[in-house]
């Protein structure tokens, strides 16, 4: 579920494709509005969706009547949300350097992003310029160190989630939302938790990724990537796969 980051190399099909099937994932659409809902997403306001991708989330804005705005560091993405969604607004920047002039949005979004930046702090920071006094910031994303995982091995399973989490730039990012939001000088600070629990053969491309994550750091032996895979696909073809994946949402004002 890695999205995209400043200085990222040009996505593949395969990554578009896996992007595409997390907005398809239960309880994904359901986030997405939710995120909607706590920008005040009414008709006539602008919003920056950061990190756009493909451009879904700029649609559905556009289709409660906001003047949305995607932006996107990847040059290869945003032709494919130009190609998906010609109707709207895509721009290729990242987000330390948004192509917005001061004070001119009324919400700032970004999904699934702030664990590929290396340096929030400076995203922030342009976030609060873009914003008008009064406009919303909704920040959502997983903490990579937070994946629970039913496994007959805990401790390769501990190893797997760290491994893997230590290849993002910021794999704790969500979990530093609310700190990074107030020392950014942003005010009415929310965080809340929605868990997606998952026991089906979905998100098998997702452990998949996390062993073989893992094993490119050497952290665990080529073997036991085999065997911990096996026990996963043989989870879910017996229904007994588990894993629990907290989002975090963050919510927050701009005060001047």
């Amino acid at each position: 579920m890695t999205k995209k980051t400043d200085q990222t190399p040009q996505p593949t099909d395969d990554l578009i494709a896996l992007l595409d099937a997390a907005d398809r994932l239960p309880g994904a659409n359901e986030l997405r509005s939710l995120s909607y809902d706590l920008l005040g997403a009414e008709s006539g306001k602008s919003v920056v969706d950061v990190g756009c991708g493909a451009g879904r989330a700029v649609a559905e804005l556009a289709n409660r009547g906001m003047k949305a705005v995607g932006v996107d560091p990847s040059e290869r993405m945003i032709a494919v949300a130009r190609t998906r969604w010609p109707e709207s607004d895509f721009r290729n920047a990242g987000a330390y350097e948004l192509p917005l002039t001061d004070s001119s949005m009324d919400g700032y979004r970004a999904d699934k992003v702030f664990h590929e930046l290396g340096e929030p702090e400076r995203a922030l920071a342009e976030a609060r310029r873009v914003l008008a006094p009064g406009g919303r910031v909704v920040l959502v994303g997983q903490d990579w160190d937070t994946f629970v995982i039913d496994s007959d091995d805990a401790a390769l399973t501990r190893r797997i989630v760290h491994a893997r989490a230590d290849l993002t730039a910021g794999p704790r990012a969500a979990r530093r939302y609310r700190n990074l939001l107030l020392d950014a000088g942003f005010g009415e600070v929310t965080v809340d938790v929605h868990t997606g629990v998952f026991t089906g053969p979905v998100m098998l491309p997702l452990l998949t990724g996390l062993a073989e994550g893992a094993c490119s750091t050497g952290a665990i032996t080529p073997e036991q990537t085999e065997s911990w895979i096996a026990e996963q696909h043989a989870r879910a073809e017996a229904d007994r796969l588990f894993l629990a994946l907290p989002m975090f949402v963050a919510t927050a004002m701009a005060l001047r």
